[in-house]
């Protein structure tokens, strides 16, 4: 879990900024069909209430409209139709990843302290296998091999068959450095932010090897990853402020967006073809229009809430889900402020029109 600082930054100057990026997006009749997809405006509509307690990464199943976010302890899970909030769906140990299987019957959970990625029943959270994982972090299927990749805090990539629910090697990325989440292009092309280097890297699920590396300049800290297909882009969510948008043959980065500091997530909406980035320090939701890559903008910013840094969209109503608390101040001495009792929720943010 990533430090928060609870007071968010002035929006007047973001505000400028994304309605410059909106006239720069329709300065020719493309540019302006691209503004005009990325119109719909974005409000915090709602909020759902759950135990307290750290979380990290969120997932949402199209097939049985149930959202799931990763908790210190185990997995929460809320039916999104109903409003019904299961707090502890399935037990954890630091879990990270909530990674939904094809079907949704089936989720895989990253265990980082047992050094474990569990495969569990949605109906229920029962075990339905325990797959040896080194420190496994994020979580992302490969549509194209039908295999997992977790990323991990020790530089190695796991690669698991979760058909035959076993590990079937690792890929050693980056010893000793921290990998962050992984993303897939659907057509076999695994990426990985290296958080500790500043770095992309692109895997091999055959070979279990490093294709490239592709070096990210301006960037500090990357966290969240997505691929955007289509253009043929990543966008990689820096702690600094920046977003990379770069190219995910070449590794040029192709352009940088101003966003918000302390994301930890990019969330792609395929349907409306926007990418999202919560940022937890600075609690707003930069939405981007990716467009071809180079013409990238951040369309608009909205303002969520201070340690909103994660979080998942439902494909079919747009609506996203963006777990946070409420904090206290820090302490004198330094470090963490401490999280107010009974204040984890789950911010919805909806589009309008």
């Amino acid at each position: 879990m990533r430090p928060v600082a609870p007071l968010p930054r002035s929006l007047s100057v973001r505000r400028l900024a994304s309605a410059l990026a909106v006239l720069a997006l329709i300065a020719s009749p493309a540019k302006a069909a691209l503004a005009a997809a990325a119109a719909p405006a974005y409000v915090v509509s709602g909020q759902i209430a759950g135990p307290d307690g750290s979380w990290d990464y969120a997932s949402f199943d199209p097939a049985h409209h149930r959202l799931y976010v990763s908790r210190g302890d185990g997995v929460m899970a809320v039916d999104v139709d109903s409003g019904a909030v299961t707090p502890h769906l399935t037990a954890g140990q630091h879990t990270h990843e909530p990674l939904v299987l094809p079907g949704g019957d089936l989720l895989l959970v990253t265990n980082g302290a047992s050094n474990l990625a569990r495969v569990v029943k949605t109906v229920d959270g029962s075990t339905a296998a325990e797959i040896p994982a080194t420190k496994p972090d994020g979580a992302v299927f490969d549509p194209a091999s039908g295999l997992v990749v977790t990323s991990s805090g020790s530089g190695l990539a796991t690669v698991i068959d979760p058909a035959a629910k076993t590990a079937t090697g690792q890929i050693s990325v980056a010893p000793g450095q921290s990998l962050e989440f992984p993303a897939v292009d659907g057509q076999g092309g695994v990426f990985d932010n290296v958080e500790s280097l500043g770095e992309i890297v692109r895997l091999d699920l055959k070979a279990r090897t490093v294709l490239a590396r592709y070096r990210l300049a301006g960037c500090e800290e990357p966290g969240g990853l997505a691929y955007i297909p289509g253009a043929d882009v990543l966008i990689s969510a820096c702690q600094n402020g920046v977003a990379e948008v770069v190219s995910a043959k070449t590794g040029v980065v192709v352009a940088s967006l101003a966003i918000g500091k302390g994301p930890d997530a990019v969330i792609w909406d395929g349907v409306r073809r926007l990418a999202f980035i919560p940022c937890g320090k600075d609690g707003v939701l930069d939405v981007i229009a990716p467009g071809g890559g180079a013409d990238a903008a951040v369309v608009e910013v909205v303002k969520t809430e201070a340690g909103a840094r994660t979080g998942a969209v439902d494909p079919e109503t747009g609506k996203l889900y963006l777990p946070t608390a409420r904090f206290g101040p820090a302490p004198a001495a330094g470090g963490k402020p401490p999280m107010v009792p009974g204040s984890f929720h789950i911010l919805v943010v909806s589009p309008q029109g």
